[in-house]
C-alpha cells in the first residue's frame, strides 16, 4: 500500500472514531425545554448534626442542567447577626413555567 492510501485510511479511521459524520455523534436533544417539566420531588436527606451552634441546614434541591434535573445535596450554612431565619429555595409556575427560586435569608 503506497503512503499515501495508509494517510487517507488512518484520517478515515480516526474521523470515524471520533464521530464525525455520524449520527450518532450529534448532541441528543434536551427531554423537555426548560420550565415545562416539574421537578421531582424532594429527596429525603439525613441531616447531620451542625458543626456549631450557629450553623443552619440549608437543604437540598432539585437544578435544571440544560438535559436533566439532577440533584444538589442539602448544606450548612452560618447564620449571621443580621439574619433572623433561612427561607428553603422552592419551584414555582411562572407564566406556565416551572421557576426555581434560590433561597435566602431574611
Amino acid at each position: 500500500m503506497t503512503t499515501r492510501r495508509i494517510f487517507a485510511k488512518s484520517l478515515l479511521g480516526a474521523a470515524c472514531a471520533a464521530g464525525f459524520g455520524t449520527a450518532a455523534s450529534a448532541q441528543p436533544m434536551p427531554p423537555y425545554p426548560p420550565g415545562w417539566r416539574a421537578p421531582p420531588p424532594r429527596r429525603y436527606e439525613a441531616v447531620p448534626p451542625p458543626p456549631g451552634a450557629s450553623y443552619v441546614w440549608v437543604p437540598g434541591h432539585w437544578r435544571w442542567n440544560g438535559y436533566r434535573y439532577i440533584w444538589i445535596g442539602g448544606r450548612y450554612d452560618v447564620r449571621r447577626n443580621s439574619w433572623h431565619h433561612w427561607v428553603d429555595g422552592r419551584w414555582v409556575v411562572v407564566n406556565g413555567r416551572w421557576v426555581w427560586l434560590d433561597g435566602h435569608w431574611s
